[in-house]
């Protein structure tokens, strides 16, 4: 991996934050900083992936005509968060 410097200029409330987390985690600042970084460009990788798997299941929706019913829908995620076996929802057409 290549390395590549910057430089940048932190309030000083947030550097010292910074600097407390890492003498308490045994690290450098910089390794918090680039950690910090490298978890928020995941997340924000995974959240346009996640908005992308919608957009692309949105235009399948509307080729298709079909759907799922909102209330069935969440019946099943229910019944699964309380550890319920559920049938998965079966897909209604909404459009003729």
């Amino acid at each position: 991996m290549a390395i590549t410097a910057t430089r940048i200029k932190l309030p000083s409330a947030l550097k010292s934050e910074l600097e407390k987390l890492a003498r308490r985690s045994g690290e450098t600042t910089h390794a918090v900083m680039v950690r910090a970084l490298s978890e928020h460009v995941a997340a924000a990788k995974r959240y346009r992936g996640s908005l992308d798997d919608a957009a692309r299941a949105d235009v399948a929706m509307q080729e298709s005509g079909a759907g799922y019913a909102m209330q069935d829908v969440h019946a099943y995620v229910a019944a699964k968060v309380r550890g319920e076996r559920s049938k998965r929802p079966s897909p209604v057409k909404w459009r003729k």
